[in-house]
């Protein structure tokens, strides 16, 4: 059966969302630890989850393990192995319900959720996409973990890696009004880590595009370099 543009837009578009969900939750639950570690450390309403420090840390923990499961899940999505859409839903689901225990717990303690919000409503965004696709009459066409007529690996794998460097290099502009307490914006606080993923994540990106549309032949490379045999 040809494989339809349609279907492949959408693959490509589920592996993208996987991979701002995965990287927006790793950072999600990397970020809060500020605040489990050192509750009592920021002005205004933060001070009441002191009590409950050890619920914080516990929502690191497992927010950042949901994290990277989305991280892994991407991977297996582009290498289109049969356990990736499961893997996927595992990683949505428990990221969803995490970040909603999370908001509820937040909002009761401290009177505010965000910026867990932001985590939570991604998460659910892409779980409800992924369900879509489950859809029998799309299914049959997008199927990830399915055979495929047309690889497009390299396309959604450097789409997603473009996507989620983009998402490190513009956390601090785009997420600073909730993480900015007493003029000090927290989601610039790790600068130049979040710049070197970043502009690698892109650079990776680009590179696998290229490759996917033919502009960078690494065979015809490897035999260019070759030493002429006599």
């Amino acid at each position: 059966m040809k494989d339809k543009w349609w279907a492949k837009v959408l693959r490509i578009i589920g592996i993208v969302l996987m991979g701002l969900t995965a990287v927006f939750t790793l950072m999600g639950g990397i970020g809060t630890t500020c605040v489990a570690l050192n509750p009592t450390g920021f002005s205004g309403s933060f001070s009441g989850i002191a009590p409950y420090q050890w619920l914080y840390i516990l929502f690191v923990i497992v927010t950042t393990a949901f994290g990277v499961m989305g991280v892994r899940a991407v991977v297996l999505l582009i290498r289109n192995r049969p356990n990736a859409y499961r893997y996927s839903l595992i990683a949505l689901i428990g990221g969803s319900v995490v970040g909603v225990i999370h908001m509820l717990v937040s909002r009761s303690l401290r009177g505010s959720s965000m910026p867990v919000d932001m985590v939570t409503y991604v998460n659910l965004l892409t779980l409800v996409v992924f369900l879509i696709y489950r859809i029998p009459g799309l299914w049959e066409h997008i199927g990830y973990g399915r055979p495929h007529p047309s690889n497009t690996a390299g396309l959604a794998g450097g789409s997603a890696a473009i996507a989620m460097g983009a998402m490190c290099l513009t956390i601090q502009y785009f997420m600073g009004f909730t993480h900015t307490i007493t003029g000090v914006n927290y989601a610039d606080v790790w600068h130049m880590p979040f710049q070197i993923a970043g502009w690698s994540l892109v650079i990776i990106g680009l590179s696998l595009v290229m490759w996917s549309a033919g502009l960078i032949n690494h065979k015809a490379y490897l035999k260019e370099a070759a030493p002429a045999s006599n």
